[in-house]
């Protein structure tokens, strides 16, 4: 089915910046995963924090921890921060410029606060933080596949398939 020059709706971006006219299948792809890792993590977080809170002796202390805190307060952190990683990553899979730069600083956040927990659970945090890496790596290259997509738009031959 050939695509039709100017079937589509005039759309915009964030504050009337107008919208890319072509771009990449990576770039959206690499934002949709990094938005259902942030989703998965943050559900994760929730999880985390959910086991904390009901059953305290359910992960064990640490007493020599520098960072020392109660697993409780550990688990309400974790429980707000959750909801926080999901909602960004709802965001994020919306598509709004902003909430890449959003999905970024959550994701760093959440990385440093698994850190901070690896005496607690540390294989779990690390795989945390490993989903935390991806998300930044992927809303990071987002940028790169726009570019590229501009440098080379779509020809005549691409609009008919």
């Amino acid at each position: 089915m050939a695509r039709m020059e100017g079937s589509y709706p005039r759309q915009t971006g964030a504050a009337g910046v107008p919208a890319q006219t072509h771009i990449s299948g990576w770039a959206i792809g690499l934002t949709a995963f990094a938005a259902v890792l942030m989703t998965i993590a943050g559900l994760f977080h929730i999880l985390q924090g959910v086991a904390a809170v009901s059953n305290g002796s359910f992960y064990v202390e640490n007493p020599g921890y520098v960072f020392a805190s109660d697993v409780t307060t550990w688990g309400w952190l974790h429980i707000l921060g959750g909801i926080i990683v999901t909602l960004a990553g709802f965001w994020l899979l919306v598509g709004d410029p902003y909430a890449r730069i959003v999905a970024i600083v959550v994701a760093l956040i959440s990385a440093v606060g698994n850190f901070l927990s690896i005496p607690y659970y540390p294989v779990w945090s690390i795989v945390l933080i490993t989903l935390d890496l991806l998300v930044i790596w992927a809303v990071t290259n987002y940028s790169r596949y726009v570019t590229a997509s501009k440098a080379n738009p779509p020809g005549p031959t691409d609009a008919a398939t």
